[in-house]
């Protein structure tokens, strides 16, 4: 069987690294010692306080 080859264009590079930097802009509000507290609003249920990065990493979703 031969290896998959996944090629991206320019565009979708450029599309990851946005997304990437919206992430990254969330995430780095609860990093260090100051780090903040964020709220959490799901579509269900209350409000979540957490200054869990992972858990602001996981809520994060983007159009594409």
């Amino acid at each position: 069987m031969a290896a998959k080859e996944v090629k991206f264009s320019e565009d979708a590079r450029h599309r990851m690294l946005a997304g990437l930097n919206v992430l990254a802009d969330a995430v780095k509000q609860t990093l260090g010692p100051k780090g903040r507290n964020v709220v959490l609003d799901k579509s269900f249920g209350a409000p979540t306080i957490t200054k869990d990065g992972v858990s602001v990493a996981k809520e994060i979703e983007l159009a594409d």
